[in-house]
């Protein structure tokens, strides 16, 4: 259990790094072009949505859907809240600076961008069969064609 959380931690502490990262690099490299911090924007929700693709692929391979689904579901809640509120406060912003439609703005793009990833991760691990519950059925076909035909008497 301990190693789950740590996991999860982890995750989610990479996740805000990509964030404060891109942050930074809009605060000094590109202050007053919108079109620039847009641009790295942009790249930071694509870099965030690959990882959890890439995550979501290999727990898929190794853990049913039901198990890692509520792990997944804990990183992009936390890091969500680390992005929204420390984030802007890292480079000296205020959280709520832009207004609402800004603030619920970030929500709705990290969503969408959290679980974009997620999907295609897990999508591209069930349409390669790669996934647990393709293995286990895989298994199964396995052991019942192994198993020689019983012969019925009548």
């Amino acid at each position: 259990m301990d190693r789950r959380w740590r996991t999860i931690g982890v995750l989610a502490g990479g996740l805000f790094a990509v964030n404060v990262v891109a942050r930074l690099i809009i605060r000094f490299g590109f202050d007053g072009d919108d079109a620039a911090a847009d641009r790295v924007s942009l790249v930071m929700f694509v870099v965030i949505g690959l990882a959890l693709a890439v995550v979501a692929f290999r727990w898929a391979r190794r853990r049913p859907l039901a198990e890692w689904a509520g792990d997944i579901a804990v990183v992009v809640v936390a890091a969500l809240a680390l992005t929204v509120l420390v984030g802007p406060l890292v480079v000296g912003h205020n959280p709520f600076a832009g207004g609402a439609g800004t603030f619920f703005a970030q929500i709705w793009l990290y969503l969408l961008a959290t679980g974009l990833g997620t999907m295609i991760g897990y999508l591209v691990a069930t349409a390669l069969g790669l996934d647990h519950r393709s293995q286990q059925l895989k298994r199964y076909a396995e052991v019942k064609a192994a198993k020689p035909r019983r012969v019925v008497r009548r």
